[in-house]
């Protein structure tokens, strides 16, 4: 070896084991994949005012963990602290924030790292300390610190286990990034929720491993492909269809196999479940017809679960015609009810409600699969009709499978969508509310007679008979469950609407707890005097036995009731109508028409 060489050799800096130990902490830290959802910067410089003097670690609110520079400790040691950090971060203990920040006191920073502390026992990550405690008080940490600061107190074993020795371990400093300030703790409980899913999956045996990489298709991922490729009658929709695989969501929501919400454009699928390619392909093409078909939105006034029944055997029976896929065990199958639509299988299943409540759906037993909502965040809208449109056609051009006679009828309906909820209400006021008529008398002067003072010309006027034959009368929910953008529209459309046929006044009651007659009100200025009490339970059959008893309100008038569904039975002796949300149902079965506000 020459001179120079050696030399080289010489002058090469050691590795550092201290520095090596810190580094290998860290990655046993980011393996973590909860941890590593906290996405935080590590600091181990020597002249950082902010590291600790006598401990590990210490965090500030920018999301900074400051690592003593020189101290010895082992990887698992400095995994654990390190942890202890993020963990801060993750349940919101310095949060980012921007201007001035006040520190913690002494108390709040020792409840703190109990509760951190506590979690670390159940979350181990690395090792944890000798010398800390193995059991901590129960509460959260505003609960501990509040009752050691009545007993100014902190018991010795608590008040310095964080990670910085005797000093704190939390620092709060003003947030100047260019966006807004992070939010760790939603990412820390985003992380923590993909672990748990992860660990279930490998616990039932889909995954290999806790770590990343090439994963193979689900076999429901590969039923939907095949439906994109394969089937253009039901492709069209599994274009549009997000697919939302969560063993923690299904749990928690009661998802036995599958559920389908049509407004999202959301399947939930119970990922611990077992099929066979085959047996996927069928359920998915069940919860897909279900929102095609919009199911949810054709129940109405019938108890949505046996709605959710006869729908189920209605599908059933089209999919084993239509020979897609293979029918899993245990669904909803009767071929004597072969050609019928769902409103006729209800009918029939309605008398047995004892026996019918026994069987289950593909959510499971005594719950619908046709979901009122999103689970999850909401993914964006999808236009199924369109979707299924044209998806028929193209089916039909390329000859592809057999299509069920009542399955096309259905789908040809959705080219002709009912009318809107305003649209109706109009047609409503056509029929139900008279306009006034006006009267020509020659007592009432024209307003051209000026100009033609010598020829006499009879005035047009409303009498007041007219004018109060020409009313109707509102009885409106003005409780605290109410909401305020319902009142606006219904309340808008019932303006606009008798303004349009002359309508002066109408007879306006509102409810909640108890009934308060209003009087005649323009139509203008209702929506003006509407005030949302909020005095406990809606009770609207009094206000409607008022306008029943009232000498002033003409017997042929009409009533409209604008109710969010949570109130009493109804007994309406007039002519009438109901306007309701979209999605909420009267508990009782309407006998006049109910428009649905969307």
């Amino acid at each position: 070896m020459s001179r120079s060489a050696k030399n080289a050799a010489r002058n090469r800096k050691k590795p550092d084991p201290a520095t090596e130990d810190c580094a290998k902490g860290v990655q046993l830290v980011w393996a973590n994949p909860a941890l590593a959802a906290i996405e935080a910067e590590m600091c181990r410089q020597e002249d950082c005012p902010d590291s600790p003097r006598d401990g590990l670690v210490r965090i500030d609110s920018a999301g900074r963990v400051h690592l003593h520079p020189a101290r010895r400790a082992e990887p698992a040691e400095w995994a654990w602290a390190i942890a202890h950090g993020l963990i801060h971060l993750g349940f919101g203990h310095v949060p980012a924030a921007k201007g001035a920040r006040v520190q913690p006191d002494r108390y709040d920073l020792a409840a703190r790292c109990a509760v951190v502390n506590r979690f670390l026992l159940t979350f181990p990550v690395g090792r944890t300390p000798e010398d800390l405690p193995v059991s901590y008080p129960d509460g959260d940490e505003e609960q501990i610190a509040a009752r050691w600061r009545r007993a100014e107190h902190i018991p010795a074993v608590y008040e310095h286990c964080g990670t910085a020795g005797r000093e704190p371990d939390q620092l709060l400093v003003p947030w100047f990034g260019g966006h807004g300030p992070p939010d760790w703790q939603l990412a820390f409980a985003h992380g923590l929720t993909r672990t748990m899913a992860t660990a279930m999956d490998l616990a039932g045996g889909r995954r290999d491993s806790m770590q990343g990489g090439p994963v193979p298709r689900r076999p429901w991922e590969r039923a939907l492909s095949w439906f994109v490729s394969s089937y253009p009658l039901l492709g069209g929709i599994a274009a549009g269809i997000t697919l939302v695989a969560d063993a923690e969501l299904a749990r928690a929501h009661g998802i036995d196999v599958a559920a389908v919400d049509t407004g999202a454009g959301e399947i939930y699928i119970n990922p611990l479940r077992t099929f066979e390619d085959e047996e996927w392909r069928f359920v998915l093409a069940h919860e897909m017809l279900h929102a095609a078909l919009r199911h949810g939105d054709r129940c109405g006034t019938r108890d949505p679960y046996l709605f959710n029944v006869a729908c189920d055997y209605v599908i059933n029976g089209w999919l084993v015609e239509m020979q897609v896929g293979a029918m899993p065990d245990g669904l909803l199958h009767d071929p004597q009810l072969s050609g019928l639509s769902a409103e006729e299988v209800y009918d029939r299943i309605a008398g047995d409600l004892r026996r019918m409540r026994r069987l289950a759906t593909l959510r499971g037993k005594g719950v619908g699969d046709v979901l009122g909502g999103p689970l999850g965040p909401p993914g964006a809208a999808v236009d199924l009709d369109e979707f299924y449109r044209r998806g028929l056609v193209l089916h039909q051009a390329q000859e592809r499978g057999f299509l069920p006679g009542g399955l096309v009828e259905e789908i040809r309906a959705l080219s002709h969508p009912p009318l809107p909820w305003d649209a109706q209400l109009a047609r409503w006021f056509d029929e139900f509310v008279p306009r006034p008529q006006a009267v020509r008398s020659y007592a009432r002067p024209s307003r051209r007679q000026s100009s033609t003072p010598g020829i006499p010309r009879a005035g047009r006027w409303f009498p007041p008979e007219e004018i109060a034959r020409c009313t109707f009368g509102v009885v409106l929910d003005t409780s605290g469950s109410m909401d305020r953008t319902l009142l606006g529209k219904a309340l808008g459309a019932i303006a606009s609407y008798a303004e349009a046929r002359d309508v002066p006044a109408a007879r306006v009651v509102f409810c909640d707890a108890a009934p308060h007659d209003a009087g005649y009100l323009p139509v203008t200025e209702i929506a003006g005097r509407v005030r949302v009490r909020g005095r406990g339970g809606t009770v609207l059959q009094p206000g409607i036995d008022l306008l029943h008893r009232a000498e002033d309100f003409p017997p042929a008038a009409p009533v409209l009731v604008i109710t969010d569904g949570w109130c009493d039975v109804l007994r309406v002796r007039r002519e009438h109508a109901y306007l309701i949300p979209r999605g909420a149902r009267l508990p009782f079965t309407a006998r006049g028409p109910v428009f649905r506000v969307q």
